[in-house]
């Protein structure tokens, strides 16, 4: 018997009220969803995943050597960083998430990739915020080696640079804060960011002014509710060419 509609967990943070839903779509002929909502509003979907899945391969395709160290912001569903895995240079992965009951949906298997994630001996799952850690000028991601330099820093946390999912967080995109996490790559190092909405110029001018390039791309996937293609954006950034 298909799935209808099952809450796998639901419990209160300091951001609201977060809640994972499985479901079947009979739409989709009945294709398992697995869903996050915070308070009223969707934060993701396990059916559309094509950028935050990009957002580490576009990456990741720009550095170049072995034993890779890499910090993934946000956790979510868990697409981004299983994706960094993938990569065999990968040496270390710290994913960086604010919500602990995000954590723990992967340790308790709750998602469909926590078991990657939490038995690859190359990734650390660290509560802690991400903005917090890359606006701190006096240390990295890494609690137990706080100078230790990151070859890529990938971000998919707000839902785009100028719509954030806490307003706090509003005040990291600006020149100051980006030359501060700048400061916490390794010399040809990258950042990358995941957003909802299609390429922003300012923002791509922003990063200009701080990496020594900077790329829009537009992923494009099906969105089978419409019928029709959607879009994200994957910002690449880097500190040389």
């Amino acid at each position: 018997m298909s799935i209808v509609f099952e809450e796998l967990d639901f419990q209160q943070t300091s951001l609201g009220d977060i809640s994972l839903r499985r479901r079947s779509e009979p739409r989709l002929a009945g294709k398992i969803l697995y869903e996050v909502k915070l308070g009223d509003e969707f934060l993701m979907s396990s059916l559309f995943t094509d950028a935050e899945i990009q957002l580490a391969k576009i990456g990741l395709a720009r550095l170049h050597g072995e034993k890779l160290d890499i910090v993934v912001g946000g956790l979510g569903l868990g697409y981004t960083a299983v994706a960094v895995l993938e990569d065999q240079r990968v040496n270390t992965l710290d994913v960086i998430e604010v919500m602990a009951p995000v954590i723990e949906w992967h340790q308790k298997n709750l998602v469909p990739l926590g078991d990657i994630l939490t038995s690859d001996p190359r990734c650390r799952l660290v509560e802690a915020d991400f903005f917090k850690l890359a606006s701190r000028a006096d240390c990295g991601f890494n609690i137990a080696d706080p100078y230790r330099l990151a070859h890529a820093i990938l971000l998919d946390i707000d839902h785009s640079p100028s719509h954030w999912l806490n307003q706090g967080n509003s005040s990291f995109y600006c020149e100051k804060r980006l030359l501060t996490l700048a400061s916490k790559l390794h010399h040809g190092g990258i950042f990358g960011l995941w957003s909802n909405d299609p390429p922003d110029l300012e923002f791509t001018r922003l990063l200009e002014s701080v990496f020594a390039y900077s790329k829009a791309h537009t992923i494009r996937f099906d969105n089978p509710y419409s019928g029709n293609d959607a879009t994200n954006t994957v910002y690449i950034a880097g500190k040389n060419v």
